[in-house]
C-alpha cells in the first residue's frame, strides 16, 4: 500500500510512547514517591488491574507473532501446540504464589527468597539473580525484535532504525513510574490488543474471496496435515519443548514474581487464574492469520525469511483499509510495549533488592532510587545492542526458553519440597545446563529440553533423600521489607 509510508509507522511509534508517556508521568506524580513505590507499587494492585497487568506481561511479541507463524508452520496442530500450554502456564504459577506470599508476605523478588531459603547462599542467590536478570534482558530484545519485525515489514522502515525508536519510547515512560506505570500502561494496553485484534482478523478473512471456508479449503489442499489437531511432527518438533520453556517462562521468571507480591493478598490465586484463562481469545485469533498464508501458499523466503513475519505481511498485503493496518501494527507495538516496560520494571526490583540492598544494605534511599531508575535504562541499552547484531527471532526464543527450563525443577521443588538442599538446587542448575544444553545442540529440541528438566530434578531429589534436614518454610516470615524498612545506618 503506497499509504504505509515510513512517517507513518514513526508517527504510530512514537504516538503510542507519547500517550504512555503522559500516563506515566501522571502516575509518578500521585504514586510513585520512593523506591518501594516504584518496584512492589505499595503492594497495593487490586484484581482487575492485577489480571490486565498480568495478560499485557504475558501478551507479547510471541504471543501476537508466534501464534501466526506456528499455525504457518505447522497447520491448526501448530496453533494448538502454542496456545494451549500458555494460559496453563499462567494458571501454574497459582500453588507456587500461594505459598511464597502467605510464608514470605514482605518479599519482592524470587531471588531473595532463595537466599533466605538456602541459608544466605552465595552461590545459589547468585545463580538465580543472573538467570533472572539474564531472562529479562532476553524478554526485552525479544520484544524490540517483534516491533522492528512488524514495523519494517508494514512501512518498510529499516529495521535497525525502527528497534532504536522502540527502545527509547518504551524507556522513556517506564524511566517515571516503575510498576505503577507498567500496571496501568499494561492495562490499557491489553484493551488495546483483544478488541481490535479480533476486527483485524475477521476483516482479513472477509477480504478473501470465498471467506472463511475458502481459506480452510486452500489450506486442506495445501496438505491434509494442515487440519489436524494433533500432528506428532508438530508435538515432537515445536510443541512438547514450547510447553516446558512456557512454564519456565513464568516460574522462572520475576516479571511474574513482581507481580505476586505487588498484587493485593487476597486477589494473587484468582488474578492467575483468571489471567490465565483471558490470554486464551488472543493467540488464537492472531493465530488464524497463519492459515491465510498457508492458503495463499506463501513460503519463508516470500516474507523475507523470518515466519514471524507472516501476520503483518498478510495484513499489509491483503488490502485491508489503511485505518484497519494502522490498528494491527498499534495492536503489535501495545503487546511489544507493554512487556519490555513490565520486564524493565521488574529489572528494577532485582538491581534494587537482590544487588543494591544485599551488597551494599547501608545504601541511602537517596542514592537507591535513582540506581534503581537508571538500572530501566542500562537493560534497555544492553538488549538494544544484541537486537541489533541481527540474531534471528524464533532462534532466540526456543533458545531462551530451553536456558529458562534448567532452573524450573530446582525452584518448583525449592518452593514446595522442605527436604530440597543447597547442594542439590545448586548441583541441579548447573548440570541441567553443563549436560543438558549440549544435548539441546547436538541431539535436537525435543531429547535436549527432556534431559534438562530431568538432569534439574533428579539432582535436586538425590541430593534431598541423602539429607534428613527439612526447611522450615514459616520461617520465612520473620524476613522484613528490605526495602520499606532501612537497614542500620541507612537514611
Amino acid at each position: 500500500m503506497p499509504s504505509l509510508t515510513p512517517s507513518l509507522g514513526f508517527a504510530s511509534m512514537i504516538g503510542l510512547g507519547l500517550f504512555s508517556l503522559a500516563l506515566s508521568y501522571a502516575v509518578k506524580t500521585l504514586l510513585v514517591r520512593n523506591t518501594h513505590d516504584f518496584i512492589i507499587a505499595d503492594r497495593r494492585v487490586g484484581f482487575g488491574f492485577g489480571v490486565a497487568s498480568v495478560i499485557s506481561v504475558w501478551t507479547w511479541a510471541m504471543a501476537v507473532m508466534m501464534s501466526s507463524a506456528m499455525t504457518f508452520q505447522w497447520g491448526l496442530s501448530g496453533l494448538f501446540w502454542f496456545v494451549v500450554p500458555n494460559g496453563l502456564a499462567v494458571m501454574a504459577m497459582i500453588p507456587f504464589a500461594r505459598v511464597l506470599r502467605r510464608n514470605m508476605p514482605e518479599g519482592y523478588t524470587i531471588s531473595e527468597f532463595i537466599q533466605y531459603r538456602f541459608e544466605r547462599s552465595r552461590v545459589a542467590t547468585g545463580i538465580v539473580t543472573l538467570t533472572m536478570i539474564f531472562g529479562i534482558i532476553l524478554e526485552i530484545l525479544i520484544n524490540l525484535k517483534g516491533t522492528s519485525v512488524v514495523v519494517s515489514t508494514v512501512f518498510g522502515i529499516d529495521w535497525k532504525v525502527a528497534t532504536i525508536v522502540g527502545i527509547v519510547c518504551v524507556l522513556a515512560y517506564s524511566y517515571f513510574g516503575g510498576l505503577w506505570t507498567s500496571v496501568l500502561t499494561g492495562t490499557l494496553n491489553t484493551l488495546m490488543i483483544t478488541v481490535p485484534a479480533a476486527i483485524i482478523v475477521a476483516a482479513v478473512f472477509a477480504a478473501v474471496p470465498g471467506g472463511s471456508e475458502a481459506v480452510f479449503n486452500a489450506v486442506g489442499d495445501a496438505g491434509a496435515q494442515n487440519l489436524s489437531v494433533l500432528r506428532p511432527d508438530a508435538a515432537a518438533g515445536f510443541g512438547i519443548t514450547l510447553a516446558f520453556g512456557l512454564l519456565a517462562a513464568t516460574v522462572s521468571d520475576q516479571t511474574f514474581w513482581q507481580k505476586v507480591w505487588a498484587i493485593k493478598s487476597r486477589d494473587v490465586g484468582r488474578t492467575f487464574l483468571w489471567a490465565g484463562a483471558l490470554f486464551y481469545p488472543i493467540p488464537i485469533c492472531l493465530g488464524m492469520l497463519g492459515l491465510v498464508g498457508i492458503a495463499a501458499g506463501l513460503t519463508p523466503a516470500d516474507i523475507g525469511g523470518d515466519i514471524a513475519a507472516i501476520g503483518p505481511y498478510i495484513v499489509a498485503h491483503i488490502g485491508l483499509p489503511l485505518t484497519l493496518v494502522l490498528l494491527y501494527v498499534l495492536v503489535i507495538l501495545a503487546a511489544c510495549y507493554s512487556t519490555i516496560d513490565g520486564a524493565s520494571s521488574a529489572l528494577s526490583s532485582i538491581v534494587a533488592v537482590d544487588i543494591v540492598k544485599r551488597y551494599f544494605p547501608a545504601t541511602p534511599e537517596r542514592l537507591l532510587f535513582p540506581i534503581t531508575k537508571f538500572s530501566v535504562l542500562l537493560g534497555g541499552v544492553i538488549a538494544t545492542i544484541i537486537v541489533l547484531s541481527g540474531v534471528d527471532f524464533t532462534t532466540l526464543v526456543l533458545t531462551t526458553y530451553a536456558l529458562k527450563t534448567s532452573i524450573l525443577l530446582p525452584l518448583i521443588l525449592a518452593i514446595l519440597w522442605p527436604k530440597t538442599n543447597t547442594v542439590g538446587f545448586v548441583g541441579g542448575v548447573v548440570a541441567s545446563i553443563a549436560i543438558g544444553m549440549p544435548i539441546y545442540e547436538m541431539v535436537g529440541e525435543l531429547a535436549g529440553t527432556l534431559s534438562i528438566v530431568a538432569i534439574g530434578g533428579l539432582a535436586v531429589v538425590g541430593c534431598g533423600l541423602m539429607d534428613s534436614k527439612e526447611f522450615d518454610v514459616t520461617q520465612l516470615r520473620r524476613v522484613s521489607d528490605e526495602i520499606a524498612s532501612p537497614a542500620p545506618g541507612a537514611e
